[in-house]
């Protein structure tokens, strides 16, 4: 069975995959085809039902959710860290709510929790590889950044306004939740049991082999060394990228209460995960 696997061009995507795409995972029948594209195009892409495996941001999840169910593992979480607004000064929570903020997809978790950190704000898109340097020459009042940007945005000079993975964690006590994967609902129950197993192996093989998983990662870290790039795949993929456990659950289940809770997404929301 031929099984695109969508993923993010990122150090802690391709550390949790470096498993099958090294072979040292058995793919027990399944003939993977990896796919890299960025956060927000994978999302769009959800909605088609493109892929039959797929990273999403958790805020996607509700809209996709008639086509996929969530893997049981797989997730990027922050425990007080994670997506990072940044300007050239020093700003206020109340001088953010008053410029317009560039964001990296209206789709991405990190939109949502700024939104349930500021409310209504003004903003417009652009690709989260840009964000940093429109930022810096003055294109952009503030930034909200995702992935390696959160690593090294001191680099260009800038200041951070917020770290939304530390204001959840005061907010909640729970870690942030940020991507997922998921997988279509149409390959049926034995598949998608079998899937998940072999996709859990490869995380674990990339913990357990982790400097040769870390070199195969490191090509993918836009400006990380490779001291950076263990830092960085150490933040998103733990324990909890192997098995969300009670804590994880609970997080994903809160961040979706209060996305519902503010008209966030078309529907209610339909939670289940691969058994």
């Amino acid at each position: 069975m031929l099984i695109r696997l969508g993923h993010s061009p990122d150090p802690d995507d391709a550390f949790m995959f470096w498993g099958l795409a090294s072979g040292h995972v058995d793919p027990r029948g399944f003939e993977f085809e990896h796919v890299l594209a960025d956060i927000q195009t994978l999302n769009e892409w959800a909605l088609e039902g493109r892929l039959e495996v797929t990273a999403l941001s958790l805020h996607a999840y509700p809209h996709v959710q008639e086509h996929y169910a969530l893997l049981p593992h797989g997730a990027s979480m922050g425990s007080g860290y994670g997506p990072i607004v940044v300007a050239r000064e020093p700003m206020s929570r109340e001088q953010l709510a008053d410029v317009r903020i560039t964001v990296p997809g209206k789709m991405t978790t990190a939109f949502l929790v700024l939104k349930l950190y500021l409310g209504d704000y003004a903003y417009r898109e652009a690709p989260f590889d840009r964000i940093l340097d429109q930022v810096r020459d003055g294109a952009a009042d503030a930034g909200l950044l995702i992935h390696e940007g959160q690593l090294t945005y001191e680099g260009l000079g800038l200041q951070k306004v917020v770290d939304l993975g530390e204001w959840w964690l005061l907010e909640t006590g729970l870690p942030l939740p940020l991507g997922v994967n998921a997988a279509r609902r149409d390959l049926g129950d034995d598949a998608l049991h079998e899937l998940s197993s072999v996709l859990e192996e490869s995380i674990r093989a990339g913990l357990d082999n982790r400097a040769e998983a870390l070199g195969y990662a490191s090509q993918f870290g836009r400006g990380l060394d490779a001291e950076l790039t263990d830092r960085f795949v150490g933040m998103y993929v733990n324990e909890l990228t192997c098995d969300y456990g009670d804590e994880g659950r609970s997080a994903v289940q809160e961040l979706l209460r209060r996305g519902e809770a503010i008209g966030a997404f078309p529907e209610p929301v339909r939670l289940d995960f691969v058994a």
